[in-house]
């Protein structure tokens, strides 16, 4: 399977986005609460991508089909708001780069199990040594961030 760097580029810069996102999500928390944080940002949100769908006319339009989705599809509303709360609440109690490698070391775990099993309608990819592998190194490289 060929990994295109464009796409490896974008995830990238999501994840530097998410670092920054966490870090000003925790500043705001300070001064109004991490619940009306998460909400303040689902707010602005909101106001960016209507921007984007409607002012600037980009999308696909294809927001009529939102009931053929399946239903475990809208979850992903929810966990926003799972992860906004909690990067909001973690960043300030262990750091910004503790935190940020406790999101990675997860977020590669839940990875490996959803290609493993090709969840959500996905294509499976194999769990490899390599990737044990792999994890076994992000999980030293945690372990290393975590020591004072």
């Amino acid at each position: 399977m060929e990994i295109p760097f464009l796409a490896l580029l974008i995830a990238a810069i999501a994840g530097m986005a998410m670092a920054l996102q966490g870090s000003l999500n925790a500043a705001l928390g300070k001064i109004i609460g991490t619940l009306e944080t998460t909400f303040v940002v689902h707010i602005v949100g909101i106001a960016v991508i209507m921007s984007v769908l409607y002012l600037f006319r980009l999308g696909k339009g294809n927001l009529l089909l939102l009931k053929d989705a399946p239903w475990y599809t809208y979850l992903g509303g929810v966990l926003g708001v799972l992860i906004i709360f909690g990067v909001a609440v973690s960043i300030p109690r262990a750091g910004v780069a503790n935190a940020t490698t406790a999101i990675i070391i997860g977020q590669l775990i839940t990875a490996l199990l959803i290609d493993q099993f090709g969840l959500f309608g996905l294509e499976k990819v194999p769990f490899t040594l390599w990737k044990g592998l792999g994890l076994a190194c992000l999980a030293a490289g945690g372990y290393l961030m975590f020591c004072r």
